[in-house]
């Protein structure tokens, strides 16, 4: 129940409204967000590096409303490559990006203008030594995400791609997106969906695993995005049966949670890369945080309080 009021939180206009007025807390931007701006993104990244871990930056923002906006969120990509690439972080730290940031809800041509801008990062990527992982957002834009994506490999083959295993479908997306080459992590999904398109419960969790066995007998690179320690222990059990050498697939968490984890998988040999946010609108994300594990609604709340 409470994870369902969350879910539905994150896209209440008015609460988010009033939640961005109070400004981000110190507990929250400690805990799961960088900081508001590219400079603090480097500041975490920087340590995080320094701990033999790997990073996929995410620049917040979602459902972009302006072509405008959407310009402003590239350029702010293309902005952080560039200090990655002088700060000497570049081959360590990825870019995540949320293609309703860069304009794909757009009326008109706004998948046009999400595929001319994501591939805009990715070049700028490439050129740094960095990579982009699109990632994938609420049911509704999955085939428009997927179908950009593919157009993006066209050029820029290494480009990631996010699948959730919530969703019914995914299993075979996975059969589609597990050759020579490709990147996808996937991750059980943080959005409110309905049970005609996602599966509810233990079956998301059965679904993961059905998903991790296609992309680890696969020729791509599974990022294994989960911070539950029976799917952990299965992607290392898939992995040894499927022959595949350690450096062939890697574990992705998010940042603030299981930090210690994070730091013995890394100590164990395996590659461990943390989701990174940072920026102002922080609200969506934070939300879908708190339903993934709501006793950190506590933290979160505490936060708000203090700002009063």
């Amino acid at each position: 129940m409470v994870r369902t009021l969350l879910l539905k939180a994150a896209r209440n206009e008015a609460i988010k409204d009033a939640a961005l007025r109070v400004g981000v807390t110190r507990g929250v931007v400690e805990r799961f967000i960088a900081g508001e701006g590219a400079e603090d993104a480097l500041r975490v990244s920087r340590t995080l590096v320094g701990q033999g871990l790997q990073v996929s930056v995410d620049h917040l923002g979602e459902d972009t409303r302006a072509a405008e906006q959407a310009e402003q969120v590239a350029l702010a990509y293309l902005d952080l490559l560039s200090r990655l690439a002088e700060a000497g972080l570049a081959e360590s730290v990825e870019v995540s990006v949320k293609l309703s940031a860069i304009g794909q809800l757009l009326p008109g041509d706004g998948e046009q203008l999400a595929l001319e801008h994501a591939s805009t990062i990715c070049a700028a990527a490439r050129a740094v030594g960095s990579d982009v992982t699109i990632d994938m957002e609420d049911h509704t834009t999955t085939d428009s995400t997927l179908a950009i994506v593919a157009e993006l490999r066209r050029t820029h083959p290494s480009t990631g791609c996010v699948i959730q295993s919530y969703l019914h479908r995914s299993e075979a997306d996975c059969e589609r997106l597990a050759g020579s080459g490709s990147r996808v992590r996937l991750c059980k999904g943080a959005y409110s969906e309905p049970e005609s398109v996602a599966y509810q419960g233990h079956d998301v969790d059965r679904s993961y695993v059905r998903c991790l066995r296609v992309l680890m007998e696969g020729e791509g690179r599974p990022m294994v995005a989960t911070h539950d320690p029976r799917l952990i222990a299965i992607a290392a059990d898939l992995a040894t049966r499927n022959h595949r050498a350690q450096d062939s697939w890697e574990y992705q968490m998010l940042h603030g949670i299981r930090p210690e984890e994070q730091r013995r998988l890394v100590a164990a040999g395996h590659p461990v890369r943390v989701y990174l946010p940072y920026g102002t609108d922080w609200y969506g994300y934070m939300v879908r945080r708190m339903a993934e594990k709501p006793s950190n609604l506590a933290l979160f709340l505490r936060g708000l309080v203090s700002k009063r």
